[in-house]
């Protein structure tokens, strides 16, 4: 069957989840108590409104499903619900062919989907590097009238995150829980192509520094102990209650001769958020220790966990096969089991559900190439469920689907703009300056 939901744990506010058999057509039934529906078939394609009763029914136990051709298994049906609205953009996954660039948000308890921002009203421009975090929603639009562009307090901006004393705009980053403040990397990314069959690209940073944005006061920070030209320092993230940044930095080496040897660590400093001022930074997790390399840190909303990535060296892992989830308790440091959310491929790409039981992540699993939406619950004891991916009404969708989902992002609300709006800012409203 694909997809395999077999064993997996959903949240009790979640679309069906259709798939289909591999090996021919069965009678499939989904039973709780003394309800129970049949589907006859190859495609088994729940009924919506059944789906919806079925979960109401079984929350905080398990749906029996039984197949004549596969035999019987479960889902458990979990309390924890999850945030409704999932952002990602839709992107090939080759170099060559990077264009027609295009945001979506979907609702995940329905097959409901809308663009957010488009190529075909940005003049094609490229967008990325979406955050979705509480009221507030910002990406990129690239190049001409390009800019940062970001939702918050019922306003749209188009702003210049640059100034002279910048070598490059901002990149990565995230928007502080107040709405205030904004913590971003500036890079230098440069692609770099493997000589080996088995590899395919590798992207580097050749330069990268650390700034804070004041939003209401149009000002960029730069902080002497964030902008040394010996450390390359980037994915910044606020902790839960804003009141830390952690961040990944690693020693200059020469590069791309010495890319191997370029090694991540995790790095926490304290942040004023009356002033913007920084404390000194401290190891969190030490890459000279664990032998690897870390990339972007989240922190769940109940301040509990950290999520972030570890390859085996660099800092941009798409293509790093070894890369996987790691999660920290927060409280003492220990690493929990990920076993279960990790495969042979690249996981990466995580964000968290606002209540702190879910996340989901980018992961290459299905065939090394495509980058695909994949959930797994988190329960009071940091025990990690079986990853599954996010459903389709047509359970055909990813064998059809030549783009990749990249950077999934969950939120509780819908962002409160659409790709019109995001066309005529593009098209008429010039970028804010920033001192």
């Amino acid at each position: 069957m694909y997809p395999d939901y077999r064993g997996v744990t959903i949240p009790c506010n979640i679309a069906p989840l259709n798939f289909y058999y591999t090996g021919g057509k069965a009678e499939t039934t989904f039973s709780y108590g003394d309800y129970s529906f049949s589907l006859k078939g190859r495609d088994v394609v729940i009924p919506e409104t059944k789906w919806k009763e079925l979960l109401d029914k079984a929350k905080g136990d398990s749906i029996k499903i039984s197949s004549s051709l596969m035999g019987e298994w479960s889902i458990f049906v979990s309390p924890d619900s999850i945030d409704q609205y999932l952002t990602y953009r839709l992107v090939e996954p080759a170099y060559e062919v990077a264009n027609w660039v295009e945001i979506f948000e979907r609702k995940i308890s329905t097959f409901d989907e809308r663009v957010l921002a488009s190529y075909g009203n940005t003049n094609n421009a490229c967008m990325n590097c979406h955050i979705h975090k509480g009221e507030n929603t910002m990406f990129y639009l690239r190049g001409r009238r390009g800019g940062a562009v970001l939702s918050s307090k019922g306003t749209l901006r188009k702003m210049t995150l640059k100034n002279d004393s910048m070598f490059s705009g901002t990149v990565y980053g995230d928007l502080h829980p107040s709405g205030r403040w904004g913590v971003f990397s500036m890079n230098v990314v440069i692609p770099s192509f493997h000589t080996q069959s088995q590899k395919r690209l590798e992207v580097y940073d050749s330069k990268s520094d650390l700034c804070i944005v004041d939003f209401d006061n149009n000002k960029l920070l730069l902080p002497p102990s964030l902008t040394r030209t010996d450390v390359l320092e980037t994915f910044p993230c606020f902790s839960a209650d804003g009141s830390s940044v952690y961040y990944c930095a690693a020693d200059t080496v020469a590069l791309p001769r010495d890319v191997k040897k370029l090694h991540y660590s995790l790095y926490k400093f304290s942040f004023d958020a009356q002033t913007g001022e920084i404390g000194e930074s401290s190891v969190v997790w030490d890459a000279m220790e664990r032998g690897g390399s870390v990339c972007h840190p989240k922190a769940s909303p109940d301040g509990r966990w950290l999520l972030y990535t570890v390859a085996d060296y660099g800092t941009f892992p798409i293509w790093h096969r070894e890369c996987d989830l790691e999660m920290m308790n927060l409280a003492d440091g220990t690493i929990a089991d990920m076993s279960a959310a990790n495969s042979e491929w690249s996981d990466t790409y995580h964000s968290w559900s606002s209540n702190s039981r879910w996340f989901v992540f980018a992961s290459k699993r299905d065939d090394g190439q495509y980058g695909k939406p994949f959930f797994c619950h988190v329960d009071e004891q940091g025990n990690v469920s079986k990853a599954f991916v996010l459903p389709q009404q047509n359970p055909h969708h990813y064998d059809r689907m030549l783009k990749s989902y990249n950077i999934p992002d969950l939120g509780k609300n819908p962002a409160n703009f659409n790709e019109d709006e995001i066309g005529r800012l593009h098209r008429y409203t010039d970028a804010e300056k920033f001192e």
